[in-house]
């Protein structure tokens, strides 16, 4: 979104925007601004990128004769099932940004031949050096305190059991938000080492993604049906930093983290086997360190420029007829 609505004259974009914050209002005006601003452009082919800009993109689509193509991330599905009913299956492509968000997507009527796969992209750190690791042993998580299927309070009980096999080793929780006080009061139940240290910069938190031994965050079923993760991108950006993870094995975590390879999947629910991965990699610093380089190259291969080439391949296929 922006303050403004008309055309960027120095590379041609157009923006769109709603006058309100949120809410079903929002939605509904942030569509119809779209709308406005595509029937003067008259686009070749309409792309959007979430599915609450599916009613805007249906309507320009139709009203242009052009093909749209919707892109799928994961709990926006299930969370706006008549939306998403509505939407995929009359899509000319879907772009899921991983199996786990296809098949959500197929749930929700789409045409299985008209959906294609492209992963989220990531920022090459562009030649930076890596800072040196941590003296003592140091698990990562970085992500906003404030939905519980990220997995915090597992690591919360897991790190007791890492601590008394590793020793010194400590749990650093980048992110702030309404679960920081509770998680907080958990450490001090569970005696887990942690130390959070809030919302960073980017820099800050790179610094610390140098820094760590182990990237974690267990992610899992919210309600033990669908998973928040449609990829899950911090994963990859661990990657960059040449860190293996430890990820649940449920949803996009298992398009993002090649288990065994670039990391390990376990059971988000069960704090001794995440202990007993985070152990593995704390202990056997020769296999951390392969994952790390594997997790690296596989980043890189998601470079947003890649990314971008994906997806105009969709766009070339909707737009020939394909």
């Amino acid at each position: 979104m922006d303050h403004g609505e008309g055309r960027a004259p120095a590379n041609g974009v157009h923006r769109a925007w709603s006058p309100r914050p949120h809410g079903a209002a929002a939605v509904a005006a942030l569509n119809g601004a779209a709308l406005r601003a595509g029937l003067a452009v008259r686009p070749d082919v309409i792309l959007s990128l979430h599915l609450v800009a599916a009613p805007g993109a249906w309507m320009l689509a139709h009203a242009l004769r052009r093909p749209w193509v919707q892109w799928v991330h994961a709990m926006e599905v299930p969370q706006r099932a008549a939306l998403a009913r509505l939407a995929l299956r009359r899509a000319s492509a879907v772009i899921a940004v991983s199996g786990y968000s296809r098949s959500l997507a197929l749930d929700a009527g789409a045409d299985g031949r008209r959906v294609r796969i492209v992963s989220p992209g990531v920022n090459l750190r562009n030649g930076l050096p890596r800072r040196p690791r941590a003296d003592r042993p140091t698990v990562l998580t970085v992500a906003r305190l404030v939905e519980r299927y990220k997995g915090h309070d597992t690591i919360a009980r897991a790190m007791p059991l890492v601590s008394a096999r590793v020793p010194g080793a400590q749990w650093v929780v980048v992110g702030d938000g309404r679960l920081r006080g509770p998680l907080e009061a958990l450490v001090r139940n569970t005696g887990a080492d942690a130390r959070f240290v809030g919302g960073t910069s980017d820099a800050e938190r790179d610094r610390w993604l140098d820094r760590a031994h182990v990237f974690c965050m267990p992610s899992r079923l919210p309600g033990g049906r669908f998973a928040g993760e449609g990829f899950g991108i911090v994963f990859l950006e661990a990657g960059l930093h040449e860190l293996p993870v430890v990820a649940g094995d449920v949803g996009g975590a298992r398009d993002a983290v090649l288990d065994g390879e670039t990391g390990l999947l376990v059971d988000p629910t069960d704090h001794v086997a995440l202990a007993g991965a985070l152990t593995e990699l704390l202990t056997d610093r020769e296999r951390a360190a392969r994952m790390g380089r594997a997790g690296a190259a596989r980043a890189r291969a998601h470079a947003w420029p890649a990314v971008a080439a994906r997806v105009r391949e969709v766009l070339d296929e909707v737009t020939a007829g394909g």
